[in-house]
């Protein structure tokens, strides 16, 4: 029997997921957004683990902080617009 606690954490995991994937990986912003996010939740989750309350704490400033600028510094360039050539002449146009 799962605990009252497991149902809302199984559906905030499920919404993250599902809604991890509305990004733009090319965005700077973004991806400085969301590494800030990773970075505080697990800083927080091994501080908590090892810290206590005030490791949790500093643990989720400092990933925070870090998750933040690896996420800036990691953003890839949009790869070159593809334009398509264009299409052949039509068969029954005269030639000169």
């Amino acid at each position: 029997m799962m605990s009252r606690i497991t149902w809302p954490a199984v559906a905030a995991f499920a919404a993250l997921t599902a809604l991890s994937a509305c990004t733009n990986p090319y965005d700077p912003v973004q991806r400085t957004v969301g590494g800030a996010a990773i970075g505080a939740g697990a800083g927080a989750a091994l501080g908590g683990a090892f810290g206590g309350w005030h490791g949790a704490g500093i643990g989720a400033l400092a990933g925070g902080a870090l998750g933040a600028v690896t996420g800036a510094v990691t953003t890839p360039h949009p790869p070159p617009a593809y334009y398509a050539p264009p299409p052949p002449a039509p068969l029954y146009a005269p030639t000169y």
